[in-house]
């Protein structure tokens, strides 16, 4: 083993184990993470659902109270209207003991305010003696009770703010109705008494409406519009002020920014329900104080496992001091070494040259071959035209002898234009593409092989689509692997005594042109579309054909497949993309293969 081992295999050890301590690492906070997660969700459940069952109970507590002072104030009404004391007072008009009377009850029973009132509506006896003389004809608690038989109950407005609630009860003597008697409940002692234990209460009558609250902002509102205009201003004050809380409780509603649990209880009264909000503050610090714990204990292990990292950081560098005495000592073998790789270099440096121009003949080569396979096929053309057009000038038919001479004189044209394209078998074409319909570029192609088919008398079946297929390339292109194809196919036949070359043209998400023949098949499907490929005799093809076919095939963007079919012979797909599905195609020429090959 070499000193540049040995090094290498030192240097290899600590590094395997900073590895594993960092993996250790990352192994310790995904559990921390992971444990003040579950810690946070259990906990924060837990929490919450002893909260929640505070809360009720304090609801029903709240409930009962409320519930409790108005069935014992609606009682009063119906004594009062039955004392004698009241009753004469009114008959004679005499209130001078009235007030004192109305004021003794009032110590007795703990009403708010009692009040009496004649026939007309005017207070004739008060507690509150700022409000003797006043007059309450047109209040709801005074008409109504006129009109009742029973003790009423109203929830008035009052100019100040809040409500008023009042029990009334007209006063009768031998079937005549003197005066009604009324007395106001103070509810709104325990409004003050719930805003010191609960965050927000109020209640609400039949209609929704907020009677009583530990907001003053609330009543006479609903609950919707009061919890709006308690909300935060917008929603991104809201977003801050749920990510601040960390443990990111389900509210049900937002009060001044505070996230609230939302509890709600019936009183059996007058349809009267009573909505609590009770803040999370008590979760949150109970949950978040166990988390503290946690992320300690967790912040001292990390803590620890950071000192061990620095002590073996320590002894690394301590190894690493050791170690440059050897690093120096191998500094001028390494020096040999390079100056060894140089000499080496400049030897590969000249076989790359050789190789190069190597190459470029092999290139030229191929180029001579492709050129040579390209103009054979419309030379042995030629030659079937002018030994035709020969005999038609010996039978005295110059006509017909003319439409020969032309095909050649087309022939000639493509021939010029197959030269002219020749770097286009190394490279992505550079000419514009243009729409070809793919039926004229078969008619055009088989008319070319004219010649081929009437010596072999190949019987040709042709399925073309109703409608045109069109796509986007070189029409001279196409027909040259159109060519290559069926001359393939004609080939393949020599040995079958019914030749049969089978064309399908159809168009789906793809231009298919299948070519199908009755010949033996092909025998390495692998490579068939290697260059000088060919199962030919020598003489007939270098093969060259099937390899720039396949080339110019994926210049356009489409393939070339072949396969042999399931009742024999070879079957030839070329696919191409159909004009408006084109993609475009990435176009990096390899400048220097095409300038070894010009």
């Amino acid at each position: 083993m070499g000193p540049l081992s040995q090094l290498a295999n030192s240097a290899q050890a600590p590094r395997i184990i900073g590895w594993r301590v960092r993996l250790a690492l990352v192994v310790l906070t995904v559990v921390a993470v992971a444990t003040v997660f579950v810690t946070n969700r259990l906990l924060t459940d837990r929490f919450t659902e002893t909260t929640r069952n505070r809360a009720e109970l304090r609801l029903a507590l709240y409930s009962g109270n409320l519930l409790s002072e108005l069935r014992q104030s609606a009682i009063v009404p119906q004594l009062l209207a039955r004392d004698p004391t009241l009753i004469g007072a009114l008959n004679s008009a005499d209130y001078q003991q009235s007030t004192q009377r109305l004021i003794s009850f009032v110590e007795e029973i703990g009403a708010a305010n009692l009040i009496l009132m004649d026939i007309d509506g005017r207070a004739v006896a008060a507690t509150d003696r700022d409000r003797l003389g006043s007059n309450h004809r047109t209040d709801p608690f005074f008409i109504d009770a006129l009109r009742a038989s029973d003790t009423v109950f109203s929830a008035t407005p009052r100019e100040a703010g809040g409500f008023s609630f009042t029990y009334s009860r007209k006063i009768m003597a031998g079937g005549d109705t003197l005066g009604v008697i009324a007395v106001e409940v103070d509810l709104q002692k325990f409004e003050r008494a719930w805003a010191g234990t609960s965050a927000a209460v109020f209640v609400t009558d039949s209609l929704g409406q907020i009677i009583i609250a530990t907001e003053p902002r609330w009543r006479g509102r609903t609950e919707e519009d009061a919890l709006e205009r308690q909300t935060p201003q917008g929603a991104i004050e809201r977003a801050i002020r749920v990510t601040a809380d960390w443990t990111a409780l389900p509210a049900d509603a937002y009060i001044q920014g505070e996230a609230m649990m939302r509890l709600e209880n019936r009183i059996p009264f007058r349809g009267w329900r009573m909505v609590s909000f009770t803040t999370y503050e008590s979760v949150r610090e109970r949950v978040n104080g166990v988390l503290a714990l946690e992320i300690m204990g967790f912040a001292i292990l990390l803590a620890l496992a950071f000192y061990a990292l620095s002590r073996r950081s320590a002894f690394r560098v301590a190894s690493f001091a050791r170690e440059s005495a050897e690093l120096r000592r191998l500094n001028v073998q390494l020096q040999r070494e390079v100056a060894e790789r140089k000499r080496v270099q400049e030897d590969l440096a000249v076989a790359e040259q050789t190789l190069e121009q190597s190459s470029k003949l092999a290139a030229l080569g191929e180029m001579s071959a492709a050129v040579s396979h390209e103009l054979n096929q419309p030379l042995a053309a030629m030659k079937t035209y002018l030994a035709g057009a020969r005999l038609l000038l010996r039978r005295n038919r110059p006509d017909e002898a003319l439409v020969s001479f032309g095909r050649i004189d087309d022939l000639i044209e493509r021939m010029g234009a197959i030269t002219r394209q020749l770097k286009s078998y190394a490279r992505k074409g550079q000419d514009a593409l243009s729409p070809v319909n793919m039926a004229d570029a078969l008619a055009s192609s088989l008319s070319m092989m004219e010649p081929q088919l009437r010596q072999r008398r190949v019987q040709i079946n042709r399925v073309l689509p109703p409608d045109p297929v069109e796509v986007l390339g070189d029409r001279l292109r196409i027909e040259q692997v159109m060519v290559n194809l069926l001359r393939n196919a004609i080939d393949a036949t020599k040995t079958m005594r019914a030749p049969q070359v089978d064309i399908i043209l159809s168009a789906g998400e793809t231009a298919t042109l299948t070519v199908r023949d009755n010949g033996p098949g092909i025998a390495d499907l692998d490579a068939l579309f290697e260059p000088f490929y060919t199962t030919k005799q020598p003489g007939d093809g270098v093969g060259l054909g099937l390899a720039i076919s396949s080339g110019i095939v994926n210049d356009l963007g489409g393939r070339l497949t072949a396969r042999n079919g399931q009742s024999g012979g070879a079957v030839f797909e070329m696919q191409l993309p159909v004009l408006g599905e084109q993609a475009e195609e990435d176009d990096h020429d390899d400048d220097k293969k095409i300038e070894a090959a010009e």
